[in-house]
């Protein structure tokens, strides 16, 4: 039995050379708190049973009436803004470290969905959805006849 040796070329390195770098900079540059490049888009848990879709979403700091959530196409679309609170011209201010902004994050989902009976809750800064799946997408069980 021999061993080959895959030649690598010079471009396989790039990506891991492209994070050092990014890294390196975020180190000595960090991005600006405010800034829209520091709002992340929200983490999310996707899981299932066999008669609903569970997403949970990460969103601190946004108010319910500020965060959108709709289904098109198959996918879940979550997205949410946060104005900048008005800056008093008479505060001496030290530090903003505050972020405001916008996100938008299209989610595919595993499954078809039926819209009609969609939860969400939010509360302390999670929100929750209960998608319950179409009835055509539930696993139906099917019996063995034994002759």
């Amino acid at each position: 039995m021999s061993l080959l040796r895959r030649k690598r070329g010079s471009w396989d390195s790039l990506p891991a050379l492209q994070d050092e770098v990014d890294r390196l900079f975020d180190f000595f540059y960090p991005r600006e708190i405010g800034s829209l490049d520091a709002v992340l888009v929200p983490k999310v848990d996707i899981s299932e049973d066999k008669d609903n879709i569970y997403v949970e979403a990460d969103v601190p700091g946004f108010d319910q009436k500020d965060i959108k959530v709709s289904l098109r196409d198959g996918s879940l679309l979550l997205s949410a803004k946060k104005e900048a609170s008005k800056e008093e011209k008479k505060k001496n201010y030290h530090r903003i470290e505050r972020s405001y902004g916008n996100f938008y994050r299209q989610i595919p989902l595993p499954g078809q969905v039926d819209e009609s009976k969609v939860k969400a809750v939010y509360k302390s800064g999670v929100l929750n959805l209960t998608l319950p799946k179409k009835e055509e997408e539930k696993a139906k069980e099917i019996a063995i006849d034994v002759e």
